[in-house]
């Protein structure tokens, strides 16, 4: 579903980067003044571009991973960058301890946990799980 969100966005912008260049290409050339206005044609769209499909995604990602890990609470189910999974059982600043099996505990940083799960909650299917 998310691959089919960025080929719509990327179509998009496709679009918007055709839609502007031919405009640039078949003008005649001016003087230096024009090449400046021609330059700024063809590089708006390119830097939009990579805004859109590389910067925002990226920082609404960070935006989640942080929220999540500011959220973590005694009792959650974590998995680790290392793919561990546990249980929380002590929240501290900037670490948790996670009991991945009984009486072995491990103490990892927040910001090394990759997902955080509901102790109620089901575990997703490979083909659904959310990214």
């Amino acid at each position: 579903m998310e691959t089919l969100s960025f080929m719509r966005k990327l179509s998009f912008i496709a679009l918007i980067a055709l839609a502007t260049t031919p405009s640039a290409l078949a003008s005649a050339p001016a003087g230096p003044a024009g090449g400046i206005l021609g330059q700024l044609i063809f590089f708006v769209p390119l830097i939009l571009i990579f805004y859109f499909l590389l910067i925002r995604p990226q920082s609404q990602r960070q935006k989640r991973h942080r929220e999540m890990i500011e959220a973590i609470k005694k009792g959650d189910t974590v998995v680790t960058a290392g793919g561990l999974i546990g249980k929380v059982t002590k929240v501290a600043e900037s670490e948790v301890t996670v009991e991945l099996a009984d009486g072995v505990r491990v103490r990892s940083v927040k910001a090394m946990l990759a997902d955080v799960r509901d102790k109620n909650a089901p575990v997703p299917a490979n083909d659904t799980a959310s990214s």
